[in-house]
């Protein structure tokens, strides 16, 4: 009993801390940082500029990809319309660049205040993350006691990915948790509710990319009993791609100008190797990575349901998506929990098979859990120090988030690569 004891109380320590140097340190600092270059901020809500498209299409006809919208969405997201002759001015001009079919989800909330659809979102953000620590579990089949999963539970919810997304209110987190549930749906051969997921997590094209190349190639290691998935997949994406042409003809060409015109004013899309690298050998290693990817699935295909390598290809296929998709904002992390889960059941295993994979093991626990140590650190200083001079160091949570998805990445391939050879252990603490 101490044992869970000990184990909640040390999550909770942690979960406040990183709390506390969000509410009390990184939000100051960049209020005190926007005040001193005159950045403007509004309700800084990432559903805002789908919300609004939305709302100005299904109950006015508006185009939401139409510049008026979008100079309307900047004067709820900063405050005011982003002047392009003020160099502190933000690049990113919060367009509506996302697949019209996104509407369709948000059109229950078209008719409220934005106030009540953002308090109710952030809630939301936060159930279905914490849900999704409890599907990721049954869908990789480990048996751990209901003290392991509120650990979990909480680590995640206080994780700088998962702040950061909830404060945003990011629809990468509605995405991470629907893929949570596709693949456990798909575990547990409920195949037509997989397919549709699979297809409403599209409404993020460069998220959901690999996992439905995953699902395409699990269907076809056992094409009789599994095709279902498919067809319903299929068939849910011409009902979004067909209800978004009734409510906007031609979105698809305007989809993709909002695309073009996001990279460019952003500086074009980056993921985590070209950033790490160069954008030229980043490319080259991304496209070795995604064929590294596809050979070594295919050779899982046939793979049940609950066989280690069936859970290792899809922990692995969102990992990589996390080091190749072209950005590198740490919310989308939510997608390596999976994989995390995966290491941390066969970390013993991974201990033993020599030198390196220690190495990558300790690397891994120690770019993961610095974010809390530090934070604890930083949320202690504020009781002997100033909150300005505490403020400096703001950003020490936030240090090792682009190493994450590379190490992660590596960590998984590893244990591909051995074949996962070893046999099913239940941890219960």
């Amino acid at each position: 009993m101490w044992k869970k004891a000990t184990l909640i109380s040390v999550a909770l320590v942690l979960s406040g801390a990183m709390w506390i140097w969000i509410q009390a340190i990184a939000i100051p600092h960049q209020q005190v940082e926007a005040a001193a270059t005159d950045t403007p901020r509004g309700n800084l809500s990432d559903l805002y500029p789908r919300w609004l498209g939305a709302r100005e299409l299904l109950l006015h006809g508006r185009d939401p990809y139409s510049n008026d919208i979008t100079r309307e969405i900047q004067a709820g997201y900063y405050g005011r319309v982003l002047d392009p002759q003020r160099a502190s001015d933000p690049k990113d001009q919060q367009a509506f660049a996302y697949p019209v079919y996104v509407v369709l989800l948000l059109a229950p909330t078209v008719v409220l205040p934005f106030s009540i659809v953002h308090a109710g979102f952030f809630w939301l953000l936060i159930v279905i993350t914490a849900a999704s620590v409890f599907l990721w579990a049954d869908a990789l089949d480990w048996r751990i006691s209901f003290t392991s999963k509120i650990v979990w539970v909480l680590l995640t919810l206080s994780s700088f990915p998962a702040i950061q997304g909830a404060k945003l209110q990011q629809l990468s987190l509605l995405v991470a948790a629907l893929l949570a549930c596709a693949i456990w749906a798909a575990t547990r051969k409920r195949l037509v509710l997989a397919g549709i997921l699979f297809a409403v997590c599209t409404i993020k094209p460069q998220l959901a990319g690999l996992p439905v190349v995953w699902l395409c190639i699990w269907v076809l290691g056992d094409w009789r009993k599994r095709q279902r998935a498919l067809w319903v997949f299929a068939g849910a994406m011409v009902v979004l791609v067909g209800a978004g042409e009734l409510l906007l003809p031609g979105w698809i060409h305007r989809f993709r100008d909002a695309c073009s015109a996001y990279y460019q004013y952003t500086g074009g899309g980056r993921s985590v190797l070209d950033v790490a690298l160069t954008p030229g050998i980043g490319r080259i290693v991304s496209v070795v990575l995604v064929g590294l990817l596809l050979v070594l699935v295919w050779r899982t295909r046939h793979a049940s349901e609950k066989e280690r390598s069936f859970q290792w290809s899809f922990s692995f296929a969102l990992a990589t998506t996390l080091v190749v998709v072209p950005t590198f904002a740490p919310y989308n992390q939510l997608l390596l929990l999976p994989a995390l889960m995966f290491v941390a059941r066969s970390a013993r295993e991974l201990w033993e098979k020599g030198f390196v994979s220690r190495l990558l093991l300790a690397v891994t626990a120690a770019v993961i859990f610095e974010q809390w140590i530090a934070a604890f650190l930083l949320a202690v200083a504020l009781l002997f120090l100033p909150g300005v001079t505490v403020q400096k160091a703001w950003a020490l949570p936030f240090y090792p988030s682009l190493t994450i998805p590379v190490v992660v990445c590596a960590e998984m391939f590893l244990a591909g690569r051995r074949g996962q050879k070893v046999a099913d252990q239940a941890v219960v603490l």
